[in-house]
């Protein structure tokens, strides 16, 4: 362990035996002190960033029936709803008034719409003055089998209509055996992968996610990793890594006997495996939306150096039983309490000047 802790210290590239043994042998302190020590060297101003932006989901009406969503309605359900533009807009003013640069932008596959509707939404979006960060992979997977056109074709024609960025959800694990699990109707991992390489090739920037702690095992939790950081490698369009753990209430994962929410030390262990394996992603983000502010705060000590979202609107995770709540103002003073700066940023991590 000895080498490899100096190997790491060095700032090489840990392979996958590498990971197994940190996985297997290094205690959580050990974890947190490499983790942050690989943060120091990324980010030595000792700066937290946060973006002020709203979750807006579009749908909840969706044909992926995934197993750990608690979110979704069935299309045949009356329950399920469709925001209107007028509805859309009344939110965006309200972020906008908050302080917020972006929006958040995801829904549930619609069986219905195509394109061209999306193409109008994201016009319209754009029409209000504020960047558009959406549409995950499986979305616009589920896009070309509606509208019967390419995910190369889908993809112009929202950066035609406006289109900045592409988050990282429906990520899940890149890994087969585990989708079929746990979301078969969505998207597969290449088909995740090539949608993420052919928006990094047109100029989008994107994040990545990994939700954990259901039916994967640690080598599939690897492999997701991996997948991940051969692309970055490939193309260097990944701005930020997220990773949460499932949260299992409300869910028919939870029905079929997955009911152990992940608690804080698993979640910063794995929140230190990743920021040491991924050495070509620049920032890692905390999750206080999945683990509380206090858990996110020491985050910033397991290699960390990014607090999300305010999260001005957020329903998904809510709907499995988890509704923590922040401000700006609480997360600037949980990231001082911290020993950091806080630092208000836009999507590619570019600063934006606060006046708190």
């Amino acid at each position: 362990m000895k080498n490899l802790t100096a190997k790491i210290r060095a700032g090489k590239r840990i392979n996958d035996a590498d990971f197994h043994r940190l996985e297997q042998e290094a205690g959580l302190h050990q974890l947190g002190f490499l983790a942050n020590h690989i943060r120091q060297l990324k980010h030595p101003e000792k700066k937290v960033t946060y973006v002020i932006d709203r979750n807006i989901n579009y749908t909840d009406i969706c044909i992926s029936a995934c197993k750990f969503c608690a979110f979704y309605k069935k299309p045949e359900d009356k329950s399920g709803k469709l925001l209107s533009f007028t509805e859309l807009a009344e939110k965006i003013e309200e972020t906008k008034k908050l302080g917020g640069t972006q929006i958040l932008l995801q829904g549930g596959l619609h069986p219905e719409l195509t394109i061209e509707y999306y193409e109008e939404m994201v016009r319209f979006i754009k029409g209000r003055g504020i960047h558009l960060h959406g549409f995950s992979p499986p979305e616009i997977c589920h896009f070309a089998e509606v509208s019967k056109l390419s995910i190369k074709e889908i993809l112009d024609r929202l950066i035609n209509a406006g289109l900045d960025s592409i988050p990282g959800g429906g990520a899940e694990i890149l890994s087969d055996r585990v989708r079929s699990l746990a979301a078969p109707n969505k998207c597969n991992a290449d088909q995740w992968i090539a949608v993420m390489e052919e928006a990094h090739h047109k100029g989008l920037r994107t994040t990545a996610t990994m939700m954990f702690g259901h039916v994967e095992t640690m080598d599939e939790r690897l492999e997701h990793l991996r997948r991940l950081r051969e692309l970055q490698d490939r193309t260097g369009g990944f701005t930020a890594f997220i990773p949460w753990p499932f949260q299992p209430d409300n869910t028919a994962l939870f029905e079929d006997g997955v009911s152990v929410r992940t608690g804080g030390y698993e979640y910063l262990r794995m929140l230190a495996l990743s920021r040491i394996y991924l050495d070509n992603f620049d920032n890692i983000q905390a999750s206080w939306v999945t683990q509380g502010p206090k858990v996110a705060q020491l985050a910033l000590f397991f290699g960390a150096n990014d607090f999300g979202s305010t999260m001005i609107e957020e329903n998904v995770v809510a709907a499995a039983g988890v509704s923590f709540r922040l401000s700006e103002q609480e997360i600037r003073r949980i990231v001082e309490d911290a020993g950091f700066l806080p630092q208000q940023r836009l999507m590619d991590y570019s600063a934006v000047a606060t006046e708190i």
